[in-house]
């Protein structure tokens, strides 16, 4: 079954638009392009985005990038996820990157804000408080890359084709992808690969860090959404307050210098410091259990 997210996102089918308010009888009749379900049963805690956008292979459009946006907001006020994994309805494909054919169609000014938009969009992955996990089922070029880049962690099928692509096109990466790529590869490496617009397959890519693991693809096409889920029911157990306030410490130390990242990881712990889930670990431990974390 699947559980409802308050105040929105309530529909009898199991994958459910971020747009959608009330009951079935009120939703569009066209199929979203942005599609969000919470796991239950063992999976209790893990949500995941289906990025379902077949005709462009799920290029970053208007209408796929609000839908994202809104689902964003809702799941960010949602203290039941605890994983958010990113996967897609497309097979073989993650995500192609920008939507050419619109911004084709759209002036300077027009592209300028729509990029930006993108910007803000990757920072809000990026920024999201529970772990969050890119399935690459397939191919993950430009704009596609820089979405996985903003996730936590990364699982490519082997056959996965991936790139910041931009300048092939005349471009360059606009959404984040010449900030995140060199802090994830270090700057000679990640100016080599924007320089040349170079595409890596899943293992080339996971020999040189970019993805966290490369797995043979399967004939379904989604062995990477198979072992994202494996990685998420991994870190479904821990103390999720423990979990976001290590993803802060993590992710604000690494734009500082070390004394001063050392200062955010005190105050990171001093947060953690009160929490029923510090004293449950502490008990489970005395008392050679499993401890029952409750995010609180």
């Amino acid at each position: 079954m699947l559980r409802a997210l308050p105040g929105a996102l309530r529909l009898p089918r199991p994958w459910m638009s971020p747009g959608t308010r009330g009951c079935a009888a009120h939703a569009s009749t066209k199929t979203p392009e942005i599609q969000v379900q919470a796991l239950t049963g063992p999976n209790q805690g893990i949500t995941e985005i289906l990025m379902n956008r077949p005709h462009a292979r799920n290029a970053l459009g208007n209408v796929f990038v609000s839908e994202l946006l809104e689902a964003l907001a809702q799941l960010r006020e949602d203290q039941q996820v605890r994983v958010l994994l990113f996967r897609s309805a497309v097979k073989g494909v993650f995500c192609a990157g920008a939507d050419l054919k619109e911004r084709e169609r759209m002036s300077a000014a027009e592209v300028g804000t729509f990029v930006q938009r993108l910007r803000g969009l990757m920072s809000e992955i990026a920024a999201f408080p529970a772990p969050t996990i890119a399935a690459m089922d397939g191919f993950a070029l430009g704009g596609g890359l820089e979405l996985a880049l903003a996730c936590d962690l990364r699982i490519a099928a082997s056959s996965a084709v991936m790139g910041l692509i931009e300048t092939t096109r005349g471009l360059l990466p606009g959404a984040g992808g010449t900030q995140r790529l060199p802090r994830c590869l270090g700057v000679a490496l990640a100016k080599e690969l924007i320089f040349t617009g170079r595409r890596l397959n899943g293992v080339q890519a996971h020999e040189l860090g970019l993805v966290n693991h490369a797995v043979a693809q399967n004939e379904e096409g989604d062995a990477a959404y198979h072992r994202a889920l494996a990685l998420a029911q991994e870190i479904l157990p821990q103390a999720p307050i423990a979990v976001h306030l290590g993803k802060v410490a993590i992710d604000r130390g690494m734009e500082v210098d070390i004394a001063s990242g050392m200062a955010i990881e005190h105050m990171c712990y001093a947060q953690n410091i009160p929490t029923q889930d510090r004293l449950e670990g502490m008990a489970a431990f005395r008392e050679k259990r499993p401890p029952k974390f409750v995010g609180k």
